[in-house]
This record gives C-alpha cells, sequence and structure tokens, in this order.
C-alpha cells in the first residue's frame, strides 16, 4: 500500500476545506494534501444558483457558483496537493487515514494534522417517520435544488414541502418561478426552521403559504405521489386528531434537517455533542483528539457559508500552530455550559487564555433580548433559533471563570426598564 506522509490532511473541499487549505500554507505549512470524493471543488455550492453568498466573507452579494468561482480561483494558486474522487474510508485515533482513488488505489495518509471538514447531509423521509407507501416523487429539497438548478429537469408539478429550512424556502421560490404549484410549506415548529429573510423573499413575496405547527401524516399513492394528508400538531408535536386534511399533489419535498457528516468521526473515537450532532471542540476548534480540527458543517451546521469559510480559515491557521508546537494549552479546562434559552454553543471547552468566540443559538425566538456569556452582556432587538449569534470574550474575562472551571451561556427577555447587575 502506498504511504503519503504529510503535514496536513484535510478531508473534503468545499468552503471549509479550500479555507483551510489556503489559511495552513498562508501560515507556512508547505506539505497539504486535500482530499475530495467529488469531482469538482466547492462542495453544493455549484447548485445554489440564487444570491446572498459572500456578504461577510468577500463584501460582496454572490450566488453560489460565484462564491465557489473566488475561493477555487484563490486555491489555484497554492501548492496544496488536491485529489479529487477520491474517498477516506477509515480515520484512526493516531491521525492516519486511509483513502482510495484511481490513481494510487488504496493508500494511507500519515499526517501531523488532519481537519475534519465533511459537511453535512439531509435527514431523510425515514428521518422523521412519514407513514405512508413509497411511491416516487418523494425528495429531499438538496436533491431536487440539483435535479432543477443543474441537471434542467423539473421533478414534478404540484409540490407539498415538508419543513421550512433555508433549501426548502428557496426551492419554493425556485420551482414557483419555473411554473410548478406549491400548495403548502409545513412546519412543525411554531416559527420557520430557515432565515427570517428566506420567509420574505421566498414566501410572502410570493404568495406561497406557510402552515405552522403542522406536519404531513400520511402519504399517498402506489407508483406515484397523489397527495399527503396535512394535520395540526400540538405543543408536543404529536397530530391533532380531526385537523387532518388532504392535499393533492404529485410530489413531496424533505426539507426537515441536516446532519453532520462524522461516521469517520466516530470510527477515530471523536466525542460527538448530541444536541449538534458535530464533534465537541475547544477554541481552536480541536477536537480531543490532538491535532484533529472541525471545521464548518461537520463541526455544526451554519447559517451562512460565510461562517463556514471562517471555521475554514481558522483551522487552517490552528492546524499549522500545532504542528509548530504554538497552541497555548493551560492545564486547567474550563467547561461551557447552556443555560436558559440555548439550543446550541461552540466551542464546549477552553483550554487556552487567548480571546474566545463563541457562536450560539437560541432555543426559541425572543424579542428585547439578552445574551449572557459569563459576565459579558450583550442586547439584542431579535433573535432567532435560525441565526447563529458570534459573541467574544477577551483573555481577562475567560481568566475570571477559570477558578469555577465553567461559564455558562443563556439568553433571556428583557423586562422594560430592568436595571442590570
Amino acid at each position: 500500500m502506498k504511504i503519503k506522509e504529510v503535514d496536513l490532511a484535510i478531508i473534503g473541499a468545499g468552503p471549509a476545506g479550500m479555507a483551510a487549505a489556503m489559511s495552513a500554507e498562508n501560515a507556512g505549512m508547505e506539505n497539504i494534501l486535500l482530499l475530495e470524493r467529488a469531482e469538482y471543488l466547492g462542495g453544493l455550492l455549484h447548485q445554489c444558483i440564487h444570491n446572498g453568498f459572500g456578504l461577510h466573507y468577500f463584501k460582496e452579494d454572490l450566488t453560489g457558483p460565484e462564491y465557489a468561482e473566488r475561493v477555487i480561483k484563490q486555491l489555484s494558486g497554492m501548492e496544496a496537493r488536491i485529489c479529487m474522487n477520491t474517498m477516506v474510508t477509515h480515520l484512526n485515533p493516531d491521525r492516519s487515514l486511509i483513502a482510495i482513488n484511481s490513481e494510487w488505489g488504496e493508500f494511507k495518509v500519515l499526517p501531523k494534522s488532519v481537519i475534519l471538514a465533511m459537511g453535512c447531509r439531509e435527514k431523510s423521509r425515514f428521518s422523521v417517520g412519514i407513514p405512508g407507501s413509497r411511491p416516487a416523487g418523494v425528495f429531499t429539497a438538496g436533491l431536487a435544488q440539483k435535479l432543477v438548478n443543474v441537471d434542467g429537469y423539473m421533478p414534478g408539478k404540484e409540490f407539498v414541502i415538508l419543513g421550512s429550512g433555508d433549501i426548502g424556502l428557496i426551492m419554493a421560490r425556485r420551482l414557483h418561478l419555473e411554473g410548478a404549484k406549491i400548495k403548502a410549506v409545513v412546519e412543525l415548529m411554531p416559527h420557520v426552521g430557515g432565515l427570517i429573510r428566506n420567509e420574505v423573499q421566498c414566501l410572502n413575496d410570493f404568495g406561497i403559504p406557510l402552515l405552522l405547527k403542522h406536519t404531513v401524516s400520511e402519504i399517498y399513492g402506489n407508483d406515484r405521489v397523489e397527495g399527503v394528508e396535512i394535520a395540526q400538531v400540538d405543543s408536543d408535536g404529536r397530530v391533532m386528531k380531526g385537523t387532518e386534511r388532504d392535499v393533492p399533489c404529485d410530489c413531496l419535498l424533505l426539507s426537515v434537517g441536516l446532519i453532520p457528516e462524522n461516521e469517520l468521526s466516530i470510527e477515530a473515537g471523536i466525542e460527538l455533542d448530541e444536541r449538534i450532532g458535530g464533534p465537541i471542540v475547544d477554541e481552536y476548534l480541536q477536537t480531543n483528539i490532538d491535532g484533529i480540527f472541525a471545521a464548518g458543517n461537520v463541526l455544526q451546521v451554519w447559517d451562512l457559508v460565510d461562517n463556514v469559510s471562517m471555521d475554514g480559515d481558522k483551522t487552517g491557521a490552528n492546524a499549522a500552530r500545532f504542528v509548530g508546537g504554538g497552541l497555548k494549552i493551560k492545564s486547567s479546562e474550563i467547561k461551557v455550559i447552556t443555560g436558559e434559552n440555548i439550543r446550541t454553543v461552540t466551542p464546549q471547552k477552553i483550554v487556552g487564555g487567548e480571546e474566545v468566540e463563541f457562536a450560539v443559538r437560541v432555543r426559541t425566538p425572543l424579542q428585547n433580548a439578552e445574551l449572557k456569556v459569563g459576565q459579558v452582556r450583550k442586547k439584542y432587538r431579535v433573535l432567532s433559533p435560525t441565526q447563529v449569534i458570534k459573541i467574544s470574550l477577551k483573555p481577562s474575562e475567560i481568566e475570571s471563570c477559570r477558578e469555577t472551571g465553567r461559564i455558562e451561556v443563556s439568553c433571556f427577555e428583557r423586562e422594560k426598564g430592568r436595571a442590570h447587575d
């Protein structure tokens, strides 16, 4: 078996992996191997032909292919070795990995550091347990996006979309513009699952119905979807008897969430956060295995691709610091605790003494809100579970929590005229 010794192996060449490769090389790394199972760079950006990308990272409003083109052009000037059509089949606790491609066959990589950038995948019908037959015409929203935007194929004429994640909202608009009838976007929660701007621009602007606190409770049809049953749900998400109604359609799209791709992480013994689905990391985005870092949607499903690229920037620089012995690790660890109204937070632990940036999602929509991280408070007019909030703590603010060994993150709605301690 061929053996490759490298300073850094990056698994995945989407926006996180590409940014990580460039960041690591800019930090002085010379022997970088970028492994991608697809035949092209950029992940799924090529099928996201809508705009809204790059507002933070490039300070421009770009489409997905334009964003990918920018990054690929930057990467083309770097020295990193890129292996396309390469599947990583095993990742071991010692950081070694096994991969396979047509050029080298099965080969082993012995890296000094690893960055996980495998991205995420869509949940399927069976993830949410919709009863009924198994006819043609049930698609994930991302697959429908590829069929329409890349392959030029319309999967149906009349659609019901289950879930209001960003891809589902965007596909509601896209299909409407292609002449399809969108009967309803059905959401289990009392609020949309995607960004508010997508609710406005993709549903409201086109008069597409949104049914909150509803679900699809049955699929009808044998060879092809003929319709679905829609019903209201109670506060526990259970179908309320007597509220069911049938909606004729020939397609059901599922936009019911994304799952970080962490099968390789599990094999390597990397600890995962059950709430997020990604690895537990410190402020360097390093996992519990020294020298293995996680970036982008494999760590947590981000709201913006800009944040995915920023993760890549951070992990590339930190991997270079790790190989050079420059990560500043202290003997005592500070645990990050999720408190009131907090759904998720990264990092989950702090091991150094540098400034730390936290990425936080709230559990429910809040108005006139205050986010509290340790003793640091920040006010917001509106917070949504779909929005990732970033807040940084200075080294002195981190050190004040060293004695207790914990930092609690919480969020609450402020009362008018409330005095602060």
